[in-house]
Order: C-alpha cells, then sequence, then structure tokens
C-alpha cells in the first residue's frame, strides 16, 4: 500500500457513507430503528457500529485509543450520528493524507476491545479498517432492501466513475 491508494481509500470511503446516509436519511424513524434480523439489529445500530469501530481503529492508529464496546450505540437520532460521521471521515482523510510510507511500513502494537495484545503491519491494520466498513455498510444495504427505499450502489467502481 502507498499514501496515494491510502487516501483513494480514504475518499471512497467518504463518498460511500455520504451515499449510504443520503439513502438512509430517506427512513421514517420507525423503519431506520426498526429491528431486523441482523447482527447489530437495526439499521440505526449498524451505522452506529461502523463509527465505534472506525473511533477505536483510528484512535489506535493516532496514538489516542477509545474505551468503547463494540455494540456501543453513541448516537441516539439520525442526525446527530449523521453529523458524527461525516465529522469522521474529514478526521479519516486528514489522517490519510498525512500518512507517510514509513508509517505504512511500519508495524502497530496495541490492546483490542478484549484486552488482548497484538502487534501487526499497518498497512494491513489500515486495510482491515476500511474494509471493516465495507462489510457494514454491505449489511446497511441488505437492510435497506427490506424498506422502501432503494439500497444505493456503493461498489467503488462508481465513485471512481464519479471522479471523471
Amino acid at each position: 500500500m502507498t499514501p496515494n491508494e491510502l487516501v483513494q481509500l480514504a475518499e471512497y470511503n467518504h463518498w460511500a457513507n455520504q451515499t449510504l446516509y443520503k439513502s438512509c436519511s430517506q427512513l421514517s424513524e420507525a423503519d431506520y430503528k426498526a429491528e431486523r434480523p441482523s447482527f447489530f439489529g437495526s439499521i440505526h445500530n449498524t451505522l452506529n457500529h461502523i463509527l465505534v469501530g472506525d473511533r477505536i481503529w483510528f484512535g489506535r492508529f493516532e496514538d489516542k485509543p477509545e474505551k468503547l464496546s463494540l455494540s456501543d450505540v453513541l448516537f441516539q437520532d439520525f442526525t446527530t450520528l449523521q453529523t458524527a460521521r461525516d465529522a469522521e471521515d474529514l478526521r479519516i482523510l486528514e489522517y490519510a493524507r498525512g500518512i507517510t510510507q514509513e508509517t505504512l511500513d511500519s508495524n502497530l502494537t496495541y490492546t483490542n476491545v478484549a484486552g488482548d495484545n497484538h502487534c501487526d503491519p499497518m498497512s494491513a491494520l489500515l486495510r482491515h479498517a476500511f474494509n471493516h466498513q465495507t462489510h457494514h455498510r454491505g449489511q446497511v444495504h441488505c437492510l435497506l432492501s427490506q424498506t422502501d427505499v432503494p439500497p444505493p450502489s456503493l461498489d467503488i467502481m462508481y465513485y471512481l466513475r464519479a471522479q471523471d
């Protein structure tokens, strides 16, 4: 991974989140928070989990660890969550734009949420952080398909074509 590739992932990530949140904003409060068969139980809880994951990972990357549980619901309403999501995406973009190849080639020692210590390559951890978002955005996409709001196309190719 290169710094430019990381920036591209961060920019795509921001676009994908904005696109997904735009669709979610069309839901009624009842549909948005409705219990559905899924790991986190609702669209709202899944979106919160994505934000929790980012705060945990990027807190580690910035040596400012966050004490969060993976099932924490940081925000109770859509509007506040959307504002926090956008701020987090801008934080991620700033981090990506400032990274060096030396940092990408290094290892990170950290303690996971279970209290276990690990030391892993930064490039792999950064890929994981973005993959984590993609995975859970896919879950929200599936949950949206159970509503009257059509799920948006989130493939990176749509993002790349939108840049032309």
